[in-house]
């Protein structure tokens, strides 16, 4: 075959190979202010992030991706650095965002989709949400008032949501991405032990099965519904006993969880030493980081006493496993996670949260980011 005959049949497959490629989406658009900034698409699949294509904007801010058209509506964001516009694919053919890199996630137009107009009012509501319970964290409000504070916020915020959106037309994508916003990494609808909650999961899921019944999200959705039924009607929230001699001797609650061994570890065998509780989940992006300032600590001070009682509340207990098999202090896994009883008993409302356990079992200081931590391990110490 002859140098041109052989690239003829290489552009006409090329040319087959598009054409039987099947429907496409497009999204388009200018970031202005931008400049040499890269510019990522990614996938919000139910497995997690997936990037998708990446771009590095130039001096017009100008953009173009495109993909192959989901069957049923899926979802997708645009991002820079760590700034985040949400958007949906469904039966539209292009999308057009157009923002700025300073008011990237606040200020953006869409157009494509009226559920793209949708999410982009629940995205600007969760950050308003997120934006109060931050300024809560920093108000020195003891911590009882404080976690009132935080639920009536909580409440107030679900309760629109589900007024607006949820019930108002759960056959809009804009509803299924309701019922997966996050507040500190927590899901803000609990599918699995809120009986309420669990309705408005069966809400869209009854939606979106009737409309798209082959699709990944309808069946993991109808899941979850199944589950979470199961889970309410079968047994209700009891307040957590606690022994009132336990609370006397060592002023703590007890936390009894088991470590990667099956062993359980329980937070008062730690008694003469100065313990520091840690609630986090090694599937967040903060983990690594914090990880090494713990081992450094742990290093630093374990000679002379000090614990770290870790509490993982990842989802995936063979991630978590994985994770901490190496790590030299007590890491056990609440398999409840977000909506583990420890978590409300501590009033637990972000990750990483931390307290600080003196000689005498006495639960002494919550830490938050303004703590010293190495100085208030050393008072104890």
């Amino acid at each position: 075959m002859s140098k041109k005959t052989y690239i003829a049949a290489i552009l006409i497959s090329a040319g087959f190979a598009a054409c039987n490629r099947g429907p496409v989406f497009n999204v388009e658009g200018e970031i202005s202010g931008a400049e040499d900034k890269v510019l990522y698409m990614e996938h919000s699949s139910i497995n997690g992030l997936v990037e998708l294509d990446s771009v590095k904007l130039g001096k017009n801010g100008n953009f173009h991706f495109s993909g192959d058209r989901p069957e049923a509506p899926d979802f997708y964001r645009l991002r820079i650095e760590d700034k985040v516009i949400n958007f949906v694919v469904d039966s539209t053919e292009t999308v057009n965002i157009n923002s700025d890199y300073n008011t990237f996630a606040s200020e953006y137009t869409v157009t494509g989709s009226e559920s793209n107009n949708r999410i982009k009012e629940l995205s600007l509501l969760q950050a308003g949400l997120q934006a109060k319970v931050n300024e809560l964290g920093k108000s020195g409000m003891p911590a009882g008032l404080a976690q009132d504070s935080l639920m009536r916020m909580i409440d107030s915020y679900k309760n629109n949501v589900k007024r607006n959106f949820i019930y108002n037309e759960p056959d809009k994508a804009s509803s299924y991405f309701a019922l997966f916003q996050q507040l500190n990494g927590f899901m803000i609808f609990d599918p699995l032990s809120n009986k309420e909650d669990v309705k408005c999961f069966a809400a869209v899921a009854t939606s979106l099965n009737h409309k798209y019944p082959h699709a990944d999200r309808s069946r993991n959705l109808y899941n979850m519904v199944i589950k979470g039924m199961k889970n309410t009607r079968t047994s209700q929230a009891k307040p957590l006993e606690i022994s009132p001699d336990m609370i006397q001797e060592t002023s703590i609650i007890d936390i009894p969880l088991k470590d990667i061994n099956g062993e359980t570890k329980h937070l008062t065998d730690y008694k003469g030493k100065v313990i520091l509780i840690d609630f986090t989940a090694y599937a967040t992006p903060s983990s690594g980081a914090r990880t090494l300032a713990l081992r450094e600590l742990y290093n630093k001070y374990s000679s002379e006493g000090l614990v770290i009682y870790q509490v993982s509340l990842d989802t995936d207990e063979h991630f978590w496993k994985t994770v901490c098999d190496n790590l030299p202090w007590v890491c056990v896994r609440d398999p409840q996670g977000p909506y583990s009883t420890y978590v409300n008993v501590y009033g637990v409302t972000g990750l990483p949260t931390a307290f600080l356990v003196n000689r005498n079992n006495e639960l002494v200081l919550r830490l938050n980011e303004k703590s010293d931590l190495e100085a208030e391990i050393k008072k104890l110490l």
